[in-house]
């Protein structure tokens, strides 16, 4: 009988150790789980962080990559224009060569007007378009700049214009410059 109590006596002890250990299994396990959960945000952190990272060069790129094209935009903007003025600089400079060999003046008038209409052609053609301005019409600050003020020699001319020194040019209907006018006061 002393065997078998010392045998159960035994048992609740191993019982007792076996219970300890699951308990420290299962806390490892808890552990383990919690720590590979720690290393999952670690991983979800990086690779949100990696995301960022080409997001913000990608960016970056764009940034660079549009601010290049604008300046290069910028810079052959006008070559369309000139390319297109460039005939009308040859008729010039045909007609300073030719100057010499003309002695009619009309002739020589004759062929600088028709350069100055093929200019004003081309640039028709480009959206260029002169401002209508004429003595008597009311002085607008939104199209005319006033460049002096005299006193008016009619009555109704008083705020209006008076003569036109500059013509006003707009481009696609937008003001290019305002017309310099004299205004009655």
């Amino acid at each position: 009988m002393t065997e078998e109590t010392i045998e159960n006596n035994t048992e609740p002890t191993q019982n007792a150790e076996d219970q300890e250990t699951t308990e420290t299994n299962e806390s490892e396990e808890t552990s383990s789980i919690e720590l590979s959960a720690e290393e999952e945000l670690s991983i979800q952190v990086k690779e949100g962080h990696d995301k960022y990272l080409r997001l913000y060069s990608d960016f970056d790129n764009f940034r660079k990559r549009t601010a290049k094209e604008k300046l290069n935009l910028i810079s052959t903007a006008g070559s369309a224009i000139l390319k297109s003025v460039l005939p009308v600089l040859d008729d010039f400079e045909r007609a300073f060569m030719n100057e010499d060999v003309a002695d009619d003046p009309e002739v020589m008038e004759g062929g600088f007007g028709l350069i100055h209409k093929k200019l004003l052609t081309i640039l028709e053609q480009k959206g260029l378009k002169a401002m209508e301005v004429n003595k008597g019409d009311n002085f607008d600050t939104d199209l005319h700049e006033a460049i002096a003020q005299i006193p008016a020699p009619e009555e109704e001319l008083k705020g209006k214009v008076i003569d036109v020194i500059e013509k006003g040019y707009l481009i696609n209907e937008k003001i290019l410059r305002h017309a310099k006018v004299v205004i009655g006061n």
